[in-house]
């Protein structure tokens, strides 16, 4: 049976190989399923250790060179394209500053540019509605798989912890934890927008159970404060924030009676500031903040935070051998403190810029009906996006590669609005009135690349 997994996932593979080389979209499509499904860590003999993605990646940059290139761009280049682009400049100098640039710091930067390489690579080829809508729910269901998985693994078990994830960047429980808790929009949202599929409500909701049923049997604390935040964020975004609220309630009621001891026990150290985990943190801060006040504009290197730890901890030269492993335990003291304060900025505006474009999305989607598709995925952009900044706060995952491959598809929102917005309705749309009309219009300046406000919607024959 594992060798014949082992064959399935390498036939599928190759088998999809020249489709990605003829139609680079599918291979993107293929590369994220590798990405986020990680069929391969589901294998146990050579397909497990075969770089597939390499290979994939491969056929698809080959392909857009020889079939796409000078019809679909490399990349579409907005504000978060183009802050991508500084931040790599800017931890490309951290690397080149670093005093370390060991075996492993140099993977991780290669590592870097190839998560920023695919995400520029995403904002050019998703270009159009029906790419976006079929990128997204690639995401969304490789990241289901495992939330239903590990639901279903812990009612069968009674509440077993989950120690970690399937592999790469989400091998550590926290970082799986984290992961799954940004599909929970994606889930919310695609199943909301899906008017024309009624199953398809009803199946991303029981998803969404089995998730939260996993991250809560991760034991990840600041997946929990995450999920929790992100679930009022949603709640007040909703428009019906009494309703909702009661069913977060209902859910909070349903976890006191139904959650295993351990988990509410774990849940209930996030306050104690004694424990170790957490004072473990609060000290991992605090020499970040010394690491910053030192390299405040370049930062210790890139991925030096654990081998310079030592030195501004004060540990004895004497002891400053012995094995372990220190992290920041926050994504933004991470890349400040490693990268510097230049690319601290840059990566705040990053995250900031999202919820810019989301607003003026969402807005758009109210003024022009043929449009009211977009508001859903406005929605689940800022839902997401708020779910990895609060958990950012206590993770060490400044790097994250569905952060960037997310901002891109941010990028793709936007522009694929913008250019509806330009095209103007369909001819058989009914009429707006005159205040909808100067809104519109008002509106049409701000849209990036539109030029000129755009009247044509509200002429009259």
């Amino acid at each position: 049976m594992g060798a014949f997994r082992d064959l399935l996932v390498f036939a599928v593979v190759l088998l999809t190989l020249p489709t990605s080389f003829r139609r680079p979209f599918v291979g993107l499509l293929v590369f994220s399923w590798l990405a986020y499904m990680r069929p391969q860590d589901l294998c146990w003999g050579f397909a497990r250790t075969m770089r597939m993605s390499f290979f994939v990646g491969l056929a698809i940059l080959l392909g857009w060179w020889a079939i796409e290139r000078g019809r679909r761009p490399f990349a579409r280049w907005d504000v978060r394209t183009g802050l991508m682009l500084v931040l790599t400049v800017l931890v490309s100098l951290s690397y080149a500053m670093a005093q370390v640039q060991d075996e492993y710091v140099t993977r991780y930067y290669f590592e870097f540019l190839k998560i920023i390489i695919v995400a520029l690579f995403t904002s050019g080829q998703v270009d159009s509605r029906q790419r976006l809508r079929v990128m997204v729910w690639t995401i969304a269901l490789c990241l289901a798989f495992y939330g239903v998985k590990g639901g279903l693994f812990g009612l069968v078990t009674g509440g077993a912890t989950i120690l970690r994830g399937p592999g790469g960047m989400l091998e550590d429980n926290n970082d799986f934890a984290l992961g799954l808790v940004m599909n929970i929009p994606l889930l919310w949202y695609l199943g909301q927008s899906e008017t024309r599929w009624p199953l398809a409500r009803s199946g991303t909701r029981v998803c969404i159970a089995m998730t939260v049923i996993t991250v809560l049997l991760t034991h990840s604390r600041g997946a929990f404060l995450a999920m929790c935040g992100m679930a009022l964020w949603m709640a007040w975004r909703s428009g019906r924030l009494l309703r909702a609220l009661f069913g977060l309630l209902l859910c909070g009621v349903a976890f006191l009676l139904f959650a295993p001891e351990s988990v509410r026990q774990r849940i209930a150290s996030i306050g104690d500031t004694k424990e170790s985990s957490a004072a473990a943190r609060l000290h991992s801060w605090k020499i970040a903040f010394r690491m910053i006040e030192d390299n405040p504009f370049f930062g210790v290197g890139l991925r030096n935070f654990q081998s310079r730890y030592a030195e501004y901890a004060e540990v004895p030269k004497a002891q400053r051998g012995v094995a372990s492993t220190y992290v920041a335990h926050n994504s933004y003291l991470q890349i400040w403190a490693e990268s510097g304060s230049l690319a601290f900025g840059v990566y705040l505006a990053l995250l900031g810029s999202v919820f810019v474009v989301c607003r003026r999305v969402h807005l758009m989607g109210r003024l022009r009906p043929d449009l009211a598709w977009c508001r859903d995925y406005a929605r689940m952009m800022e839902a997401t996006t708020i779910g990895f900044m609060i958990g950012a706060t206590f993770l060490n995952r400044g790097h994250f590669d569905l952060v960037y491959h997310w901002l891109a598809l941010v990028t793709s929102l936007s522009l694929v609005v913008a250019a509806a917005w330009r095209r103007g309705p369909p001819r058989d749309a009914a009429a707006p009135t005159a205040v909808v009309v100067q809104r519109r219009r008002v509106l049409a300046g701000a849209v990036a690349g539109s030029g000129k406000p755009q009247p044509r919607w509200g002429r009259t024959s």
